[in-house]
């Protein structure tokens, strides 16, 4: 193990401790975990037929390696070594941001790897045979695992067994996520109770709940179905496989010690075998995170009230239909060639609205029976727990959380961050389409993603898979074509208000847990999961326990109770995709199927199986294609889909059985769907005309402008290379929204007159000198950790927040104003912890009010607006009145000092603007990362251009 040179005395003293008492305890214990397992001298397999022809290629910080053991992470946590293969991926993506303006096609692979099948002679770094009818053969520069089988359940046994190398803690960690049982696995830290009560409630499954899952997708989904079924239970195999022999062997991930789950000394202890069911209950955390869309018509209807108690009924409708945005016509869309796919839209004449009456919603209570450190901090603290001196290197390391407390805060329709640039092969310099896309995961130590490829009778993929349910490659590239996905979120949960009583006919009440299906009083069904924890060696938190308790309807879960027209009424959340976590693994396997996808029309019928809201971008050396998946349901005619509807016959979706939660469903023709466009891009936006929102966020000025703009001008000047749109995605990364797209309309109005001021007209200057230089956040060079226009920036970050709050809130008025930006928060830059992705996450301007500015500010100056707000809100739209309020604000702004605009955290000192930006793996397990440059682009991206097709 190398060691690095100490920095304090600290340091050196943790290093005589751990050399004098864990020697032995430690050490001695796991030699062997640094060793290569199972290794063989079976040759590499021959690889698969490969069109790419080197010009595909890929990347996913940190590293392909997410496990490491206890020697590993006590080696990392005192000397700073990282375990082989665990971050040599951070430095090439990191380094883009700076080598990006230079970039050519011969010098993409110093920021990418080359995906090509197989693994080259003399690349060779391990070979492991589990099975004598599968190989994982890892490259020396990467350590990808490259599973080749001659039985399919040989291939996914592989493909499971490599996962348990990988990310078998990870999967561990997420499969108690998705179970509702973090705290009692990791530890009672608030971020993890906080964790539970996120994830849980959306999807509170029985084990029969998930058992009936897996026994759906077998029975009722033909022979894919089965086969699907039967690859689930290979890939268990092969990860339960790796995990019996990484404990005996005692090469396991070292937090099963830090957790309490193994003794270090003894070996005493068990990692749980894993089951087909925990797949499922991982599959709807990752499908809760980023495949949903919809939901929250409580908080909408709200809002609603709110602005009919200002405006009026009518004239508060129109003020908040114009905040939100149903269909604007300003919006950029990825289908931009005219062509409608109506969905969504707001009924002529609504039907069954239930909107709650004034001040009666509740929000239905979630934790109960809180004991010892669940209690407040500041009833239940107790004393912290002291860790044996040879671990205490690690004393406290997750009292924080296994995950920080904002890790998923961008969940809830908070969600996507990916991006996706394609161009048809008609404006490109090969003749051939090319394409730079990948999902925005978020990032984590290890990467929630895990870099595989799968050769094997009917697979033969490369790319990504979400660890866990790694059967199949969910993102990534065949033998002739590749394809990627972006979070769509269109509306596929829905709220509906059962009618409360009680089975005797008393008077119920909002408490009752009775309702009405249709017409018969029916009790609801009360789920549970009771959780404890006790200290462990990285959690001092002191032991407690606390029971989560939901209420479920034929009509969903309840989340709040109010009275509509009187009654008493539990609202319900109903998602489409709910009791079918996993049906999409159908689409994934005819994704991986040489011979089911041939072309891009097959590649749309695949995406058809994904009931997940994903956009689906396609390329091989002919076409370009685009699908946007999701179970679409069919409404009741009338119903508007933004507001709570009653829980009656007559507005429910179209077919609608709760047994199996099934449905009639919007068929294929009517998803927003595309091939050989001119171009496609994609950043969470609006995917075409008359497809509606399922959020605030899809307004005049969107993220995705920044793409679109460029690969225009890409297009219209024709000879697109690989390196060409790889520079159009970085030069969009580092750009900040509102320096772009909103900063000239602002600086318009300024400028309508002199600013006479010298002080003022000096931060004009700067900010007109930023804009000028394409209003980046980058650095003056690469490592120098200072931005070109720092000043600018720092009054801009500070800003923005004092400018829409100044230009909207009187108008509207403080309570419509709370309740609009509760429905989408007016700021999201890389350093706002406040935003809906946290701190230090990487994604930025996806939710913001840069859409309502910019139309407010061009009605002022009196610029044509399509798709008004309201009323005109700066300054009441009068223009000298509008100028005012951005001068004073701008005033406050400039005022502030670097250290008040960018307070500091655990990570970074106050006044610290650019590490305020960094990008800061957060730390699921023991090993952490180095922060890195800000960059708004996709956690794992390809690059690709088929030169060839098969015949």
């Amino acid at each position: 193990m190398r060691r690095r040179t100490t920095r304090t005395t600290q340091h050196r003293s943790l290093r005589r401790t751990l050399q004098r008492t864990a020697a032995t305890a430690v050490f001695v214990l796991t030699a062997g975990l640094l060793s290569p397992v199972g290794e063989a001298s079976a040759a590499e397999p021959a690889p698969a037929p490969d069109y790419c022809a080197g010009r595909c290629a890929d990347i996913l910080p940190p590293g392909a390696n997410g496990s490491a053991t206890l020697a590993e992470i006590l080696g990392h946590r005192l000397f700073g070594t990282q375990p082989a293969h665990a971050d040599d991926q951070l430095g090439p993506y990191d380094a883009l941001a700076a080598g990006y303006p230079s970039l050519t096609d011969d010098t993409l692979t110093q920021f990418f790897n080359d995906s090509s099948f197989g693994v080259p002679d003399g690349q060779v770094g391990s070979v492991t045979r589990p099975r004598d009818d599968v190989t994982i053969t890892r490259d020396k520069k990467n350590g990808v695992p490259h599973v080749k089988g001659s039985t399919r359940y040989g291939t996914e046994f592989g493909a499971g067994y490599a996962a348990g190398q990988d990310r078998l803690w990870l999967i561990d960690l997420f499969r108690h996520i998705g179970r509702g049982e973090l705290t009692s696995f990791a530890g009672g830290a608030l971020a993890n109770q906080g964790l539970e009560q996120e994830f849980w409630p959306q999807a509170p499954y029985t084990e029969q709940d998930l058992e009936k899952q897996v026994e759906y997708i077998r029975t009722t989904q033909g022979a894919r179905g089965k086969q699907a079924m039967d690859d689930a239970q290979a890939y268990i195999d092969g990860l339960n496989a790796y995990r019996e022999k990484s404990k005996n062997g005692r090469y396991f991930p070292g937090e099963y010690v830090l957790t309490g789950k193994i003794d270090a000394i003894t070996n005493v202890g068990e990692i749980q075998p894993f089951k087909v069911t925990d797949m499922i209950a991982l599959a709807s955390v990752v499908g809760g995170l980023f495949g949903g869309g919809g939901g929250g018509e409580v908080g909408q209807a709200l809002s609603l009230l709110s602005a009919q108690q200002k405006y009026g009924v009518e004239r508060g409708t129109e003020v908040w239909e114009s905040f939100r945005g149903r269909d604007d016509p300003e919006a950029v869309t990825t289908i931009h060639d005219g062509t409608s796919f109506p969905y969504g839209a707001k009924p002529e004449n609504p039907r069954g609205e239930a909107l709650p009456d004034k001040g009666t919603v509740e929000s239905e209570p979630l934790v109960y029976d809180r004991e010892g450190s669940a209690k407040p901090a500041e009833a239940g603290r107790k004393a912290p727990v002291k860790a044996p001196a040879k671990l205490k290197p690690l004393q406290g390391m997750y009292d924080k959380g296994v995950l920080p407390a904002d890790t998923f805060r961008n969940s809830d329709s908070k969600k996507g961050m990916s991006n996706a640039l394609l161009v048809s092969g008609k404006h490109t310099a090969s003749g051939h389409p090319v394409a730079v896309f990948g999902p925005q995961t978020g990032y984590f130590a290890p990467q929630l993603l895990m870099m595989q490829e799968l050769q094997g009778p009917g697979i033969s993929a490369r790319g990504v898979s979400f660890a866990g349910v790694g059967m199949y490659i969910q993102l990534g590239r065949g033998q002739d074509y590749a394809w990627s996905a972006t979070s769509a979120g269109q509306d596929i949960t829905d709220t509906y208000a059962v009618e409360l009583c009680e089975p005797d006919g008393a008077t119920p009440t909002r408490q009752s847990t009775n309702y009405l299906y249709r017409g018969a009083c029916t009790p609801m069904e009360k789920l549970e999961k009771k959780n404890a924890w006790k200290p462990t060696l990285a959690d001092s938190t002191a032991a407690g326990s606390y029971r989560m308790q939901v209420f479920r309807t034929k009509y969903g879960i309840v989340t709040h109770r109010a009275t509509v027209g009187g009654k008493p009424v539990a609202y319900t959340s109903l998602r489409s995709t709910y009791r079918h976590e996993a049906d999409s693994i159908i689409g994934f396997q005819m994704l991986n199927d040489p011979s089911y996808v041939k072309d891009a029309a097959t590649f749309e019928k695949a995406a058809q199986h994904i009931s997940y809201a994903f956009n689906w971008f396609y390329a091989d050396s002919r076409d370009i294609a685009y699908y946007n998946s999701g179970a679409n349901p069919v409404r009741a005619a009338g119903v508007d889909a933004s507001f709570p509807v009653k829980a009656e016959k007559a507005y429910e979706w179209r077919d609608f059985d709760p047994t199996d939660n099934t449905a009639a469903y919007a068929p294929p023709s009517q998803h927003p769907n595309s091939v050989d466009q001119d171009y496609y891009v994609s950043w969470n936006n609006k995917q075409a005309k008359g497809f509606g929102a399922a959020n605030f966020s899809l307004g005049a000025v969107h993220r995705a402008d920044l793409l679109d703009g460029r690969v225009k001008r890409l297009v219209a000047e024709g000879g697109v290379t690989r390196a060409s749109l790889t520079q159009g995605m970085e030069e969009a990364a580092l750009t900040d929204l509102r320096g772009e797209q909103v900063l000239p309309e602002i600086l318009k109005v300024i400028r309508s007159k002199p600013v006479d001021d010298p002080a003022l007209n000096k931060a004009v200057q700067q900010l007109e000198a930023w804009r000028k230089g394409g209003a980046q956040r980058n650095q003056t060079s690469a490592g120098s950790h200072t931005y070109a226009h720092p000043d600018a920036v720092r009054i801009m970050d500070a800003w923005w927040p004092l400018l829409v709050k100044a230009e909207f809130e009187p108008g509207l008025g403080g309570d419509l104003y709370g309740a609009l930006t509760g429905e989408l928060t007016i700021d999201e830059s890389p350093s706002a912890g406040h935003g809906p992705t946290g701190a230090h996450a990487g994604s930025a301007f996806q939710y913001g009010w840069w859409g309502y500015v910019d139309k407010d500010l061009r009605t002022v100056l009196g610029q044509p607006v399509k798709g008004r707000l309201g009323a005109a809100y700066c300054g009441g739209g009068k223009l000298d009145a509008c100028r005012d309020v951005l001068l004073a604000t701008l005033v406050q702004a400039a005022a502030k000092p670097a250290a008040e605009v960018y307070p500091g955290d655990d990570a970074c000192k106050a006044g610290d603007q650019w590490c305020s930006d960094t990008i800061i793996h957060r730390a699921l397990g023991g090993i952490t990362h180095r922060g890195i440059q800000w960059q708004n682009r996709p956690t794992y991206q390809q690059v690709v251009e088929f030169p060839a097709h098969r015949p």
